[in-house]
């Protein structure tokens, strides 16, 4: 199951959002959703709780701008094409950035996404908005967390004691240096409140483990994936108690390219999950960092750099090919893969104005009722990508 990537040029007259079936895979249909954006990343799909499959991002310019914000589509249940997308939030002054979905338990939906200014991403704080009528409209925005330097991008999970767990990632900046991804580690915010206060506990060991992304296993027993800074492998790491406490992460059989990876257990039990299978060893492509691109809006305070033989966090290798992976011993192994797209997923550039990007990029995976297989993707980060996978197509 593969495609090759489209021509850049190509893709703005596809945004339409109407579901098409892809003629050469049985059981795949796939879309590219409307935006009014010129830039688009960072997709999370979820179910409202009248059935409508929802999806959320960011878009604007380019990563880290302040004209960056958050946008909602939605698939009704049965419908054929995705809506005209409704903007989420609009403060001018920050970059709003890896938005998600939450159907909490009381039936409220809440819209999670970190702000910052400009690419220093060492000073975001995370809002949220609420939904008391199934997520057709939301609230006023509030801060959820306001620890500097605190990230969200994977689900909130709700233990089978009724504990919330939002994993989150800390971007740790350093005197004299601006924002690089060096030294970033893993946290869960925890609410024994429903979501009225948050404790934040930290994942041991866990410098360069980011965008944790917790997933039920039977009782307390969860296991979490990770994002790998350095550019190796997917990290993973485990809680017996709920996710109270975490082991260090360690690598496992799939590789990662320094990009967001994203896992869901499957109704047969099986853990499927998509990320780019590419590493640092398959590629010599490197860029400084993520936002090398654009100018910082505050200054930087120049303090001496102490020499350090810290490692580096590793950028630039090509975001491709976007795979989905399959796990049957609850996520210990990977060991049957099928490429959703190829191409050569160029990303040394965020630049979407000009084509200059072909990535694929920052997937959700999401299962629904009927057993159905939903996976939304950043394209080129020009587009928003959703495939439709049946049961049969990944069996």
């Amino acid at each position: 199951m593969s495609l090759t990537g489209l021509p850049p040029e190509a893709v703005p007259a596809l945004m339409t959002g109407d579901i098409a079936e892809y003629s050469a895979e049985k059981g795949r249909a796939e879309a590219y959703l409307p935006s009014p954006c010129i830039q688009n990343h960072a997709a999370n799909l979820a179910f409202l709780p009248d059935g409508t499959l929802s999806c959320v991002w960011f878009g604007g310019t380019m990563e880290g701008m302040g004209d960056i914000s958050i946008y909602m589509s939605r698939l009704a249940t049965g419908a054929a094409c995705w809506s005209q997308p409704e903007k989420m939030s609009d403060d001018p002054t920050k970059s709003e950035q890896n938005p998600l979905i939450f159907n909490a338990p009381d039936g409220k939906v809440w819209l999670l996404y970190t702000s910052q200014t400009s690419g220093n991403q060492d000073g975001s704080i995370v809002k949220c908005r609420i939904s008391e009528d199934g997520g057709k409209t939301f609230g006023d925005v509030r801060v959820l967390c306001d620890i500097p330097g605190t990230f969200v991008r994977q689900p909130i999970i709700v233990n089978k004691a009724g504990i919330w767990l939002l994993p989150v990632f800390r971007c740790v900046g350093l005197p004299g240096e601006r924002w690089t991804g060096d030294v970033d580690t893993a946290g869960v915010l925890i609410s024994h409140d429903a979501g009225k206060s948050w404790v934040m506990t930290e994942v041991p060991d866990s410098i360069g483990a980011v965008h944790m992304n917790i997933v039920p296993i039977d009782g307390d027993n969860l296991v979490a994936f990770y994002r790998n800074r350095f550019a190796e492998s997917i990290l993973s790491s485990r809680s017996s108690d709920g996710g109270a406490h975490w082991s260090a992460p360690r690598p496992i059989d799939l590789p990662n390219n320094n990009s967001s990876i994203q896992a869901t257990r499957l109704e047969n039990g099986m853990i499927a999950m998509v990320y780019n299978h590419s590493n640092a060893s398959t590629s010599d492509a490197r860029r400084q960092s993520l936002y090398d691109e654009i100018e910082g809006d505050e200054e930087t305070k120049v303090a001496p750099v102490q020499t350090s033989e810290r490692r580096k966090a590793v950028w630039g290798v090509p975001r491709a090919p976007l795979s989905l992976a399959l796990s049957g011993d609850g996520g210990v192994s990977f060991p049957r893969r099928v490429d959703l797209d190829t191409g050569d997923g160029y990303c040394l550039s965020n630049n979407s104005k000009d084509s200059v990007n072909r990535e694929f990029s920052y997937p959700s995976i999401i299962q629904g009722a009927d057993g159905v297989v939903h996976v939304a993707y950043t394209y080129y980060r020009r587009a928003i990508k959703y495939v439709r996978l049946s049961a049969d197509a990944i069996a």
